[in-house]
């Protein structure tokens, strides 16, 4: 590799690494000194990254692009985890101890990642304990989340489900006319239903006056009120 390729790939991890909420508070001199222990992978759209029952050994960081991440039921139903967008991370469990992974990570799309080996990130949250506490508090944000969807899926009929699916992301995109960032496939695994039903259901809604959908993946909501009382 050219020296200026060596170069350009080191200004992509340092920026990779620096939207990292477990490392941005760090200063110029730390940072530069993680970054020459992470290298870049590339991935095309509909990538498996790992496997589940793979050793898991690494951190992945994901600079550019979504990765879904997912476990297989016995009968082959996809349940969605999460999905990682540009500085989220996958692979931290293998950072305290040796396993396997016990999900599927894939490219959503074109996909960078930045990756650290298991004994480099081990030897930073040593030298540098406030990562270590990063670390926790996004185990505990991961955690909470992971509680409250099992006791919406379990509790809270389909259409109650989907109405505050809708009212999150109205939440976290600050607008009230909706992208949704995923397959309706995949949000049906996130919500523990089915693709048909999700499209019942948004029809549903529509013809109750409440969204207006204007795409496959864009809605625009009406009556947010009505929706979370659903």
């Amino acid at each position: 590799m050219s020296e200026s390729a060596q170069d350009g790939n080191k200004e992509m991890q340092k920026m990779c690494i620096s939207i990292v909420p477990i490392f941005n508070h760090l200063d110029d001199a730390e940072m530069a000194e993680i970054v020459k222990e992470t290298h870049s992978v590339a991935h095309r759209r509909g990538n498996t990254i790992y496997r589940a029952g793979e050793r898991s050994d690494g951190l992945y960081i994901v600079h550019k692009g979504r990765v879904k991440i997912y476990r297989l039921a016995e009968n082959g139903k996809e349940q969605l985890v999460r999905i990682l967008e540009p500085g989220d991370f996958t692979g931290e469990l293998s950072l305290f101890t040796e396993s396997v992974h016990d999900s599927y990570a894939e490219a959503m799309e074109p996909v960078e990642l930045c990756v650290m080996g298991r004994e480099n990130f081990q030897a930073f949250l040593v030298k540098y304990p406030a990562i270590s506490l990063k670390v926790l508090a996004e185990f505990s944000s991961r955690l909470a989340k992971s509680e409250k969807q099992a006791t919406t899926i379990a509790l809270e009929p389909v259409e109650t489900r989907v109405a505050l699916y809708l009212a999150d992301l109205v939440e976290q995109q600050k607008s009230m006319t909706l992208a949704l960032p995923m397959a309706r496939k995949d949000i049906a695994s996130h919500l523990g239903t089915s693709p048909e039903t999700i499209s019942r259901k948004l029809a549903d809604f529509e013809d109750a006056g409440w969204i207006r959908q204007t795409g496959q993946r864009e809605i625009e909501i009406i009556d947010l009120d009505a929706l979370l009382l659903v």
